[in-house]
């Protein structure tokens, strides 16, 4: 079960304290998911700030109304990003060059974010092509996911030209609080969250958020990835390494506890999903698009269909890969998906699957 310390968010522009020393702000998003929390962490002689919104609308404005109301005349002294998604580190070389400051953060999720950021769609490749008609999508998808290319430059500001690396465990000090990097993965190549023991408080982006799943999607960048094991395996392993009673303040939705019944739901959500591709593809071999509705139950737009295949995709291959499936190239150039392994009666569950009624968000 979870529990929510605070009912409602922080108006734009303002923070508000939420564990000594840490303050919680959002800034506003232009989509469904219309916000990002973003944490600031006070130091005897500075601010360092985590994550920092995305590069569009009045976001550089409500940064200039907190740095002109709330910092008490310290400066910002660091910017931490928990990943390279553009609401994460969409300001972030706007704000180390504004003062001058260094960028924390993991190696994979700064090289990652430069190589998208930095995209355009004349890179758009062969790879990225095939990837869409092997997923069964055709010339659609292959128009839309060209247009699409280039997009997180649009909304990213220059990333810092440097960094310094965090890793997992590393460690750094912070008013007097220590605290330590654990990094997960699957929903981006190496997310760094934030614990801080003596205040129990985890900063966990969008490696563990309250009311949404993040979107765990295979690209045409990496079309035989399997970053669903990558995200399964991360929360296993949070499930030993952090406690559960911790102050849990994530990238979207509220702050909360109940870290282990959490992990635990979105484990059983996968696993979930998974079976119920299995049990699709017993019957009849079918195409990535074509099993959408097993995982989706409302209608798709574009935006939605190309997040909502790449999820497809990633529990396919994750099967793929345990070989509980099998996979042939039918004569239009598609992937068909078929189940193969024998167990599956006796691990089909007696309760009917339901797919997620909500549509897939980009966080």
């Amino acid at each position: 079960m979870l529990t929510y310390p605070h009912d409602t968010p922080p108006e734009h522009g303002t923070l508000r304290e939420v564990a000594p020393g840490i303050h919680w702000l959002q800034m506003p998003l232009p989509m469904a998911l219309d916000h990002i929390n973003l944490y600031m962490l006070e130091d005897d002689d500075g601010w360092w700030i985590v994550d920092s919104g995305m590069a569009l609308g009045p976001t550089e404005e409500l940064w200039e109304k907190i740095f002109a109301q709330h910092l008490g005349g310290k400066p910002i002294k660091a910017v931490i990003a928990t990943h390279w998604h553009p609401d994460h580190t969409g300001m972030a070389g706007w704000l180390c060059d504004r003062w001058r400051v260094p960028f924390y953060a993991t190696q994979g999720e700064y090289l990652t974010g430069l190589v998208y950021t930095r995209a355009a769609p004349e890179h758009f490749g062969w790879t990225n092509e095939q990837h869409q008609i092997r997923s069964g999508r055709g010339e659609e998808g292959v128009a839309a996911s060209r247009k699409s290319m280039g997009g997180a430059g649009r909304i990213t500001r220059p990333l810092p030209t440097s960094y310094q690396r965090l890793e997992e465990g590393s460690r750094f000090t912070i008013n007097g609080q220590r605290w330590r990097v654990v990094v997960g993965s699957g929903h981006s190549p190496e997310h760094a969250c934030l614990y801080c023991e003596s205040l129990n408080v985890l900063i966990s982006g969008d490696q563990v958020i309250p009311r949404i799943t993040s979107n765990i999607s295979v690209s045409g960048i990496e079309p035989e990835g399997n970053p669903l094991r990558e995200w399964l395996q991360s929360h296993e392993r949070f499930l030993e390494v952090l406690p559960d009673d911790a102050l849990v303040l994530p990238a979207h939705n509220l702050p909360f506890y109940g870290l282990h019944h959490r992990l635990r739901h979105l484990i059983e959500h996968h696993e979930d999903h998974l079976i119920a591709l299995e049990e699709a593809c017993l019957q009849a071999s079918c195409t990535a698009v074509e099993l959408l509705p097993v995982l989706f139950k409302r209608e798709l737009d574009d935006n939605q269909i190309g997040l909502a295949l790449g999820e497809c995709v990633a529990h396919l291959n994750y099967l793929l890969h345990r070989g509980q499936i099998a996979r042939t190239v039918d004569s239009e150039g598609c992937y068909r998906y078929r189940s193969v392994d024998d167990t599956l009666p006796m691990r089909l569950r007696k309760r009917n699957h339901e797919a997620d009624v909500e549509v897939p968000f980009q966080v």
